[in-house]
């Protein structure tokens, strides 16, 4: 089995890896920063929102199980593609929405995939996700991984992680991996 990797940006990544992680061919999700200008930042200095960086999820998948596809599907049915630098009362650049590619046919099949939900007319509003080279990835503290998984009984994970959970789980069911 020779996993892939996808980077993406979302929002704020509790949210973003809790989703990721429940996916089949999914094996590791890791919360981080991508897309900045100074090394090695801390989640203070990417709220300051003058890094660049944007808060992303970098996942290792196999795609004979899930599709690169597949992963943008999910990727697109679970934030607001068409608010700029804002997701819910998460705001500033880092929370852009962001498909940062691996290779080229990563960015060919997220640019397919916009023009198919434009044309489609998925969303009211024009999709400004942008599509970027992949930069360096920089974990995220240790309290960040994992997060939903071991903090399901805070109110951030009650009232906001699991509502998106639940509309995943409908819409997604059968790529569900089995608890």
């Amino acid at each position: 089995m020779a996993l892939e990797k996808a980077t993406f940006g979302a929002g704020c990544f509790w949210c973003t890896e809790a989703v990721f992680q429940a996916l089949q061919g999914v094996s590791n999700v890791v919360s981080g920063y991508m897309g900045g200008e100074i090394p090695n930042p801390s989640y203070m200095d990417v709220c300051s929102g003058n890094t660049g960086h944007a808060e992303v999820i970098q996942l290792d998948y196999d795609p004979e199980t899930i599709s690169f596809e597949d992963l943008l599907l999910v990727f697109f049915k679970t934030h607001d593609p068409t608010t700029l630098n804002r997701q819910g009362n998460d705001t500033g650049t880092q929370y852009r929405s962001v498909i940062f590619f691996h290779n080229q046919e990563q960015k060919e099949a997220a640019m397919k995939m916009i023009d198919e939900l434009t044309q489609e007319l998925v969303y009211d509003k024009p999709i400004v996700t942008e599509i970027a080279p992949v930069t360096d990835f920089y974990r995220a503290e240790d309290y960040h991984q994992n997060y939903y998984i071991q903090n399901t009984a805070k109110p951030y994970c009650l009232f906001v992680i699991q509502p998106k959970l639940a509309k995943f789980a409908e819409i997604f069911r059968e790529k569900i991996k089995n608890s």
